[in-house]
């Protein structure tokens, strides 16, 4: 799959798509998910004491296959595109803002960047699809198209465009193992995005449009109004709700979401877990796992964003985030905040001294369970 920007014959597009679909992702290993919650129990705590982010670090020792788990080594992936939509007034920016923000993010300058730095985390922006046409310092070259199409007057994308964002996003967690990243997060810059996000998360979710639609960067009702009626129209003309999950992101999705999904199957087949930023990653890994089922189980919830859709793509994921802060600054933020908490448990776990060492009984769990 090259990045030339020519589109693929029809015969080469179906042939992609058929790699696409005969993707498999095996499960994390059970042994390992279940010696690390043991491994738990001996420390000198409670049983169970830091709650979920026991379990959530137990599944990343299972992704990772060991016990003796290091994320150190880890970065965001800052998938940036625009969107075509933005001509129907769905935004208060115009999408000179998504390069703008790419080049601030290649500097480390912005909210995710002064986060990422912080913890010791690399940010990778990549130009997945932005309207820009010169090459932007620090950010990488990955350019499906200039932006979408406007999804209002046809498809957002044709179906090479969307197999080329996909498996854009399937070499980056392919890259990532090679250059030795023990743990992914995930981001997005680009205007109109919380629309296509919408349109693709009702579409899968089988809603209507007021039940996952939102303000985004900060609408007036009236333009709200209009966004879901864009999105309602959409949905009842490309036929979403019984299309397929490669249709509906070729119908209404953004290079961004078709990346992050990509970037999502690429932690399952790679053994890379992915922490999800919000309602966008998490709309890109909704789809993904009904493009590649099992990709679900690579994935590592963060936040609960404030957009009516993150609660009902959380539960259709069977996912519980731990941040509930009311966030929504997108970027990567919530994930990069969410790899912090991993970095505090995973200090307890490592080296925290265990009941023995202090010369204290253990704490016995009853009924069997681990």
């Amino acid at each position: 799959m090259d990045h030339s920007g020519k589109r693929a014959s029809g015969s080469e597009a179906e042939k992609t798509l058929k790699t696409l679909q005969g993707l498999a992702v095996d499960a994390p290993d059970r042994s390992i998910y279940e010696k690390v919650l043991r491994n738990w129990d001996r420390i000198a705590k409670p049983l169970d004491g830091l709650g979920r982010f026991e379990t959530l670090t137990a599944r990343i020792g299972a992704i990772l296959g060991t016990d003796q788990i290091d994320i150190s080594k880890k970065a965001v992936v800052i998938m940036c595109a625009d969107n075509g939509i933005v001509e129907e007034g769905i935004s208060q920016s115009g999408q000179e803002v998504t390069a703008a923000v790419a080049g601030q993010m290649a500097k480390g300058f912005s909210s995710v960047g002064r986060m990422a730095a912080l913890i010791g985390a690399d940010t990778i922006p990549v130009d997945i699809g932005m309207r820009e046409e010169r090459p932007i310092q620090g950010v990488l070259d990955r350019k499906v198209s200039r932006g979408t199409a406007n999804f209002r007057k046809g498809p957002a994308m044709t179906e090479d465009e969307a197999l080329r964002a996909v498996f854009t996003g399937i070499e980056m967690a392919a890259d990532c193992k090679r250059r030795g990243y023990r743990i992914l997060a995930t981001g997005e810059m680009g205007i109109g995005n919380t629309t296509t996000s919408s349109a693709v998360a009702a579409a899968l979710l089988g809603c209507d449009a007021d039940a996952v639609t939102g303000r985004g960067a900060g609408l007036s009702d009236e333009k709200l109004f209009r966004k879901k009626q864009i999105i309602r129209e959409a949905i009842e003309r490309y036929r979403l709700c019984e299309a397929e999950p490669f249709r509906v992101l070729e119908s209404v999705g953004g290079f961004d979401i078709a990346g992050l999904a990509g970037l999502c199957v690429g932690g399952g087949i790679f053994h890379i877990p992915v922490v999800l930023d919000g309602v966008i990653s998490m709309t890109a890994a909704l789809l993904a796992q009904r493009l590649v089922p099992g990709t679900a189980a690579y994935l590592i919830p963060s936040h609960r964003g404030k957009e009516p859709a993150a609660e009902k793509l959380a539960e259709a994921l069977h996912m519980e985030p731990v941040i509930d802060a009311g966030m929504a600054l997108g970027e990567g933020t919530g994930a990069v905040m969410m790899l912090s908490l991993l970095d505090l448990a995973l200090s307890v776990y490592q080296g925290g001294h265990s009941f023995s060492e202090i010369q204290v009984e253990q704490y016995e769990r009853y009924g069997g369970g681990v």
